[in-house]
């Protein structure tokens, strides 16, 4: 039973630092990336489709992005999901080729990613504590209906605290490299 516990706690924090990195991926830094456009939904025939289903994305150049409908009639509904998102780029449209320049982060706009990035951190370190207070109080209440010691509870806890202290360290290993690669210039 205590196992189950913490196998489940380790389960759940790991989603948590999965969840964190992905959050962060999609996190625009200057540098063209196909994450930044994952999110983006596009109308296709009545269905809204992600923006990488109806089209090919590439990354050109360090500063740049290229998205190539397959049809020709997707230009206009992709222009348009991608003015109405919150990545904050005009697309640039050449034929069957849209193509979406990034410019570079001001200092302001870098520093207040980072508090962004710091934000999102403490957000998964909260999501983590929680886990480990709700394995701690299973833990507590299988003590309490006897079916396990005193002895075996605080080992339990003491292996949970260190999952939870591994866990916190991987978030701050996470938010801190994208800090970092923030505010590279």
């Amino acid at each position: 039973m205590i196992n189950d516990i913490k196998s489940d706690a380790q389960t759940r924090m790991g989603k948590s630092v999965e969840t964190l990195r992905h959050e962060l991926q999609r996190l625009r830094t200057g540098r063209a990336s196909v994450a930044l456009v994952e999110g983006i939904k596009v109308s296709y025939y009545g269905a809204d489709m992600p923006l990488t289903q109806v089209a090919g994305v590439a990354v050109t150049d360090g500063r740049s992005l290229t998205i190539t409908p397959w049809e020709k009639d997707m230009v206009g509904p992709i222009e348009k999901a991608i003015l109405a998102s919150d990545i904050g780029i005009t697309p640039n449209t050449a034929g069957m080729v849209i193509r979406l320049n990034l410019p570079p982060l001001t200092e302001e706009r870098r520093k207040e990613l980072a508090r962004h990035v710091a934000h999102e951190g403490e957000n998964a370190k909260i999501a983590i504590r929680n886990i480990r207070r709700d394995a701690i109080q299973q833990i507590k209440e299988l003590q309490k209906a006897k079916e396990i010691s005193e002895d075996d509870e605080h080992r339990a806890e003491d292996e949970i605290q260190r999952l939870t202290d591994q866990f916190v360290k991987d978030v701050d290993t996470v938010t801190e490299a994208k800090e970092q690669e923030l505010m590279a210039v």
